[in-house]
């Protein structure tokens, strides 16, 4: 349940946009609009509600296809006239079937997270997740260390596309890691955020003679 904002549904004759966004990923999803009823109701369910212009009626979205919208967060812009949803989608969003409604190709850290996390709920035959997973801690954490030499190894060769492509595999392997651990991205997202614009004190170690 979310505490209702103050927001202006006059400008818009009664109605203001809504904007759905992916929490984990941080993809647009979709754009709706809201009256006053629909925001309420979003507000009261954690679920998202739309007001329908061609109907003239409420709609939850995922009413029909079962595709809701669990609502993460709800924020407003700055002249309180637009509402943007943070969501976890329950499945496509899009009718067509797609993950958003205005580009499906969308790609980062994120859903590469999301997509390892579904190898191992769902293993695959032939899955290099599936493999790791099933080779333990030892086996990822080898990989990892692998991995880590080969970045430097490009790095200092000055070696640019190795570099991208060892990158990759590090990052990989690091999100299998984390999952390895019973941890997400989001979590060190979040110790970053403390450590944010913190000053921090570093001292030279006084064992270091050469550099």
């Amino acid at each position: 349940m979310f505490f209702p904002q103050k927001v202006d549904f006059q400008k818009g004759d009664g109605l203001v946009p809504a904007i759905l966004q992916d929490a984990r990923t941080g993809q647009v999803l979709m754009l709706g609009y809201m009256n006053q009823e629909a925001y309420e109701k979003t507000c009261a369910e954690g679920v998202a509600w739309f007001y329908s212009r061609s109907k003239e009626r409420l709609w939850m979205k995922g009413e029909t296809s079962g595709h809701t919208q669990k609502v993460i967060a709800i924020d407003l812009d700055c002249d309180q006239d637009t509402i943007l949803l943070s969501v976890e989608p329950q499945g496509p969003t899009c009718h067509l079937g797609n993950q958003s409604c205005f580009r499906d190709d969308y790609f980062n850290l994120a859903v590469l997270e999301r997509t390892i996390t579904k190898k191992i709920a769902y293993p695959e035959e032939g899955s290099y997740t599936k493999y790791l997973m099933e080779q333990g801690l030892d086996k990822i954490l080898k990989k990892c260390g692998e991995e880590m030499t080969e970045v430097v190894i490009a790095a200092k060769n000055r070696d640019a596309n190795e570099l991208l492509d060892e990158s990759s595999d590090l990052f990989y392997h690091y999100l299998v890691l984390l999952q390895e651990q019973g941890l997400q991205l989001k979590d060190v997202e979040a110790r970053l955020a403390e450590r944010h614009g913190v000053k921090h004190t570093y001292s030279v170690r006084n064992d270091i003679q050469q550099w």
